[in-house]
């Protein structure tokens, strides 16, 4: 899977992710309006005005991407009428031809982590028909549970040809609470990084492993070290834009061919028609402001590499 999303970024020239992060304060009235309309202030109302602002922003930048991350939770507070819509945007994506990258950030026991990894990523035996979930070309896996809780979704990699991002060094400000405390004199990060690399032994894909790893854009020195770390690694980067990570931040997460990092950005690319530099386009064309920020970011992360 990972050869398959190298590929698509070499198409595009584009190493970024969009991130599908709906909340109900980023879409336009006018698309909220017509939803309520239709099903009322509702949970079906909001997930019907969460998949017309979805659709837009892919139809207006599905030719310029490789990838997209729609974050599950962002769906979940709609209970099952969210979850419906996250579905139709996986679905959507992928007739479009983007690898979706479901951020769930999974990860349990060993056998819930089996049933996370069937389905989201793999396939489900019921009675004689064989069915699949969600079934995203990659997902997000939380580590802490340690090979128990990470073995299950490797094995699925490598059985359907899909892939994980292994959180390792998070952007969010509080993630050195636990990810930078010293064992034995060196950060855990550092130790978990190890494990991606052993992990993803088992699941090569050409030059580089299905088995990736989350690293923030907002630690530039941490992911030095960890690109050195591990160099047949695929990085998901987020903290670009809205977290305060810039381009120049992002230099060490590639390797020297400019590959080896995708690069995502959320709100800003989603919301990018509330931003002073969009504000021309207005709340009616917010999809080609989103498609203008895309252009935009690509372009700055070009700069770098």
């Amino acid at each position: 899977m990972i050869n398959q999303l190298i590929q698509k970024i070499q198409k595009t020239k584009a190493p970024v992710c969009v991130g599908l992060d709906p909340m109900l304060s980023y879409i336009p009235d006018h698309v909220i309006k017509k939803a309520f309309d239709e099903y009322g202030e509702t949970l079906e109302g909001a997930a019907e005005a969460i998949w017309q602002f979805n659709k837009a922003i892919i139809d207006s930048t599905w030719d310029l991407i490789p990838s997209v991350k729609p974050q599950i939770a962002m769906y979940e507070q709609f209970g099952i009428e969210g979850l419906k819509v996250y579905q139709k945007t996986v679905d959507y994506c992928q007739e479009k031809g983007l690898i979706v990258i479901g951020d769930a950030k999974r990860g349990d026991i060993g056998s819930t982590s089996a049933a996370y990894a069937v389905g989201h990523l793999g396939s489900v035996k019921i009675g004689s028909s064989v069915c699949s979930g969600f079934h995203t070309d990659m997902l997000t896996v939380n580590p802490y549970l340690g090979t128990d809780g990470v073995k299950p979704f490797v094995d699925v990699c490598r059985e359907n040809d899909r892939g994980i991002f292994v959180l390792v060094k998070t952007s969010n400000p509080s993630s050195g609470e636990f990810q930078d405390r010293l064992i034995d004199g060196r950060p855990l990060y550092e130790l978990v990084a190890e494990k991606v690399v052993e992990w993803g032994s088992e699941s090569m894909d050409g030059s580089y492993s299905n088995v990736g790893a989350v690293v923030g854009a907002t630690y530039p020195e941490m992911s030095r070290i960890l690109r050195k770390l591990m160099p047949h690694t695929y990085f998901l980067v987020p903290g670009y834009g809205a977290q305060g990570g810039t381009a120049e931040d992002l230099r060490f997460c590639f390797n020297e061919d400019g590959l080896g990092a995708i690069v995502n950005s959320s709100r800003g690319i989603i919301a990018a028609y509330k931003k002073d530099t969009y504000a021309k386009f207005g709340p009616e064309n917010f999809a080609e402001a989103s498609r203008q920020a895309v252009i935009d970011m690509v372009a700055d992360i070009s700069s770098v590499l």
